[in-house]
């Protein structure tokens, strides 16, 4: 696939057939650099580990320091508090913050996969921005609907939806296979979320926020390369909004 405008070419073409774009070396030919760490991280999951790691450190410190306060003030409340006390910042952090040990098993298990299959996808910048996001839309909904919450289900139900986007939206044999996978899905999904204690509307606004994202970023084409420039400022955005958050967190912990 050509990793400019995601046309099917065949191994011996140097240049695609279809955008002129240079062709690389496949990948059984050349290591990948970019791999970190001696490839213990791979490239391809880099942005999804990071995510991993970042989950499990906060859920390490909260579990060692039960009174630090950071799930507290970092989980999504019902709106009309959130509002009224301007803690904007729940709706990211709560995307990074578990219940339990079982609950953060289990989005990490997911996640690991899932977002490893968006990177390759979409790359890393839509990964970013459609993971930051479809946080926020899953954690307004479940806001607006009265809900204590958190958990990264929601970013998870985002990444779900971009993935169908581009089933639904793509004209080509592997989005057809996209779409039929990630169908079953999106109903294995919600079924799970009727399971007592599931926040139900974090799941449906990530997903929806997430199937929206993927149709208004697409996959790399060559007709849209500004749409490049655009995407990787705003996953610069999303994770200083992020970093912003945690800031405010950290604030809102030591004046509590």
């Amino acid at each position: 696939m050509c990793p400019n405008c995601r046309a099917f070419v065949t191994t011996s073409d140097k240049v695609c057939p279809y955008c002129d774009a240079q062709m690389g070396p496949r990948a059984i030919e050349q290591r990948s650099p970019s791999d970190v760490l001696g490839g213990l991280i791979p490239s391809v999951r880099f942005i999804t580990v990071m995510i991993l790691l970042l989950n499990g450190a906060l859920f390490l410190a909260d579990t060692l320091s039960p009174q630090s306060g950071i799930t507290a003030m970092g989980a999504s409340i019902p709106w009309p508090l959130m509002q009224m006390q301007g803690q904007w910042w729940r709706l990211i952090t709560a995307g990074f913050l578990h219940g339990g040990v079982l609950h953060i098993m289990m989005n990490s298990w997911v996640l690991f996969d899932l977002g490893a299959e968006v990177e390759q996808i979409y790359g890393a910048s839509r990964l970013i921005v459609f993971y930051f996001v479809t946080t926020i839309t899953g954690f307004m909904t479940s806001s607006y609907f009265g809900h204590f919450s958190v958990g990264s289900s929601a970013g998870i139900f985002g990444l779900i939806g971009a993935m169908l986007a581009f089933g639904v939206f793509d004209q080509s044999a592997l989005a057809a296979q996209v779409k039929a996978l990630y169908m079953r899905w999106v109903i294995y999904g919600l079924v799970m979320s009727f399971i007592p204690g599931v926040d139900f509307w974090a799941h449906i606004g990530g997903l929806a926020g997430g199937f929206v994202a993927g149709w208004l970023a697409s996959t790399p084409r060559a007709r849209l390369m500004w749409k490049e420039t655009l995407l990787k400022a705003l996953a610069g955005v999303s994770l200083a909004l992020t970093a912003l958050a945690f800031g405010m967190l950290y604030l809102a912990i030591s004046r509590a």
